[in-house]
Order: C-alpha cells, then structure tokens, then sequence
C-alpha cells in the first residue's frame, strides 16, 4: 500500500509539472515578454525537454515516470501494470494535469485575471489531426523500445524526443489525453477548445496503439516485466 502511495503521488506531482512547464513557459514569453510566437515555441521546447528530463529521472524508479495515459495503457496491456493501477495512475495523472493549469495561472494571476476558464482556441483540420498520432506514435514506441532495451539513456533520450516533436509536428505535440484535457481549461495561446481536445483523445490513443502494435512487431516475444 505505501508503494502505491508513493506511485500515484509520483504520477500526480509528475503530471503537474510537466502541464506546468508546458503552459507556464508560453505565458511567459508570449504574454510577460512579449515574445514573437517563434521564439515562444522554441522557448517552450527546450523547457519542455528540461523539466520532462528532470521529471523522469526523479520519479522514474519511482512510479515508471508515465505522466500520460496512453503510456499507462499501453504499459498495461504490456503486462507490466495491472488494470486496477493503471486506473488509478490516469485519474491522478488527469488531476495533476488540472491543479497544474490551476496553479500556473495563478502563478500569472495579474497577467491572465483568473484561475479556470474554457478554451475557444481552435486547433482542428485533419493535418493537425493526424499530427497527433504521428507524435503519440513516436513517443510511445520510443518509450516501448528504450525500456524492453534496459537503456540507461531513456530520460534523456524522451526529453529530447518531446522538445524535438513540439518543433516539428503539426499540432505542437500534445501526444498525451491528461495534457490536453488540462488544456481546455486555459484561455491563453495554449488552450484548446473542448471539441478539438476530444479529437486529440481519439488520435493519441490511435497513435498508442499502433507504436504497441509496430512493438510487437520488433518484438515477437515482448512480454517482459511481471504484472504488479
């Protein structure tokens, strides 16, 4: 029991810091420094990949450093979780994710004039779309690979794999259902707009599936890690 104290407090400090950063970094330059949206993103990137390395070097032995449910199920269908912990881990990853928007605006409070609104920023077409699967893709099955390796490079290698995807892809990366749910609760740049982030949920659950399913492919036989 205190194990899995320890896990999901893991997952939820985990979950908050990284909507934190994610959020936190464009207010910042967007809105504090006035920043053109160019320099905001690259800016956003590199915070991203610094805190996410950070992030899974501490709490990586911890809780397995998921901080995303598409990870998590994907880790359960793996074998390597049961369904009961996997649940758990998403609902205190979804809560995370909300205390975290809850806290970087009140962290810009006289920037942004309050705690919690609803998203109206529009982030559809299907170009965007599908650059959520394309993201989720990558980072899942780079997540599978580097951990049935036994890499001792995984923070490292994720943190830049994320800092790298929010530059290059279409939709800026969300790759994660507790990032984006937390996102519909931003009024700024950030945000989007509940019917956008249901489609994210679609495609980054598509995208989870499909690395599992090319995995199995690189590896038959892949059934390692018992069930906790």
């Amino acid at each position: 029991m205190y194990k899995m104290k320890s896990e999901l407090l893991a997952e939820f400090l985990g979950s908050m810091l990284l909507v934190m950063t994610a959020v936190s970094s464009i207010i910042f330059f967007t809105i504090v420094l006035e920043s053109h949206l160019t320099i905001a993103i690259l800016a956003n990137s590199i915070a991203v990949a610094f805190v996410l390395f950070a992030l899974i070097e501490m709490f990586g032995s911890v809780s397995g450093a998921h901080f995303n449910p598409v990870v998590t199920a994907v880790m359960m269908l793996d074998g390597k979780i049961t369904a009961v912990k996997a649940a758990f881990f998403v609902l205190v990853q979804i809560v995370g994710g909300v205390i975290g928007i809850i806290v970087t605006h009140l962290m810009f409070y006289e920037e942004i004039g309050g705690l919690f609104f609803v998203s109206d920023k529009v982030r559809g077409g299907w170009p965007v779309y599908f650059g959520e699967v394309v993201g989720t893709f990558v980072l899942v099955l780079t997540i599978l690979v580097l951990v049935k390796v036994k890499s001792t490079k995984t923070s490292l290698a994720v943190a830049f794999l994320v800092g790298g995807m929010i530059m290059s892809t279409s939709s800026t990366m969300f790759a994660n259902p507790q990032v984006t749910i937390a996102r519909i609760f931003t009024a700024t740049i950030s945000g989007v707009r509940p019917f956008d982030a249901i489609v994210f949920m679609f495609m980054q659950f598509a995208g989870g599936l499909l690395a599992y399913a090319v995995y199995k492919l690189i590896f038959p036989k892949a059934k390692d890690g018992a069930v906790e």
